[in-house]
């Protein structure tokens, strides 16, 4: 078995670099350079700036602040019938807290009676969703016939 020498041909004259240095090597080269405190401190607030003048206009219902898919008169329309109606959607997790409690009591007929609960008001909020979706499509093809 023969050694192999050092030789500017297979550039073997140090030893393979570790892992993390390597590492930190190819990430220092990627990152952009260190910014200072200030620059810094400017950029969060010009952020922070910036996302609460989109929450501000999303909540006032602006139509620029919407995703792409989100808007137009159709999904405006169904958004504002969807929120002018009461569902049990709206005390669903309410309601299952309640059952929980009601579960937590060692009385069989009053862990079955929750359960009977739960089970109902899934139930009919599925129903209430599928009845919700078939509605509105008949509403907005009615509305919106293109």
């Amino acid at each position: 078995m023969t050694k192999s020498k050092s030789t500017p041909d297979n550039k073997k004259g140090k030893p393979t670099p570790k892992r993390k240095v390597a590492e930190a090597k190819s990430k220092s080269s990627i990152l952009s350079p260190a910014a200072s405190r200030s620059d810094k401190k400017r950029l969060k607030e010009q952020t922070r700036l910036r996302r609460t003048e989109a929450r501000a206009a999303f909540m006032r219902g602006d139509e620029n602040a919407l995703p792409y898919r989100d808007k137009g008169a159709a999904r405006r329309f169904v958004r504002n019938y969807v929120d002018s109606r009461r569902s049990i959607a709206e005390y669903f997790l309410v309601l299952i807290i309640f059952v929980l409690f009601l579960t937590i009591i060692p009385n069989p007929t009053i862990q079955l009676f929750a359960i009977a609960i739960m089970y109902s008001a899934m139930l009919y909020a599925a129903i209430d969703g599928f009845l919700l979706s078939r509605r509105v499509k008949r509403l907005v093809i009615a509305k919106f016939p293109n």
